[in-house]
């Protein structure tokens, strides 16, 4: 992830109701979630709501697909993952330091 990337994805987190709708959003899961339950799960009004989701969308950290009457929006995990890994890219001197140092959702978590 460029930096430039980065800083568009931390400035649309760093508010109160898009950083609520995108950890909605992560919780979900690959199915997403339709404007209204978002709106509903989060308590953000729908005029409020759809701003907030275009300055995710925009970052890259939230994608749309129509379904119908509903649009349904999910967290882009791509983005999430570049974001974490360009954040904890020189961690701790490239010494393994953390479980944080591991990407989120990655598919080789080794069983406990």
């Amino acid at each position: 992830m460029e930096t430039r990337a980065a800083v568009a994805a931390l400035a649309a987190l760093a508010q109160d109701s898009r950083l609520a709708i995108f950890r909605t959003l992560v919780q979900a899961g690959p199915a997403g979630l339709a404007a209204g339950k978002i709106g509903e799960l989060t308590g953000i009004a729908p005029s409020s709501l759809s701003f907030h989701l275009k300055e995710l969308a925009h970052a890259g950290l939230v994608e749309a697909q129509p379904a119908g009457r509903f649009v349904i929006y999910t967290a882009n995990f791509d983005t999430m993952n570049a974001l974490l890994g360009f954040l904890t890219e020189n961690c701790c001197g490239g010494n393994p330091c953390s479980p944080v140092h591991t990407p989120a959702c990655a598919t080789d978590k080794e069983s406990t």
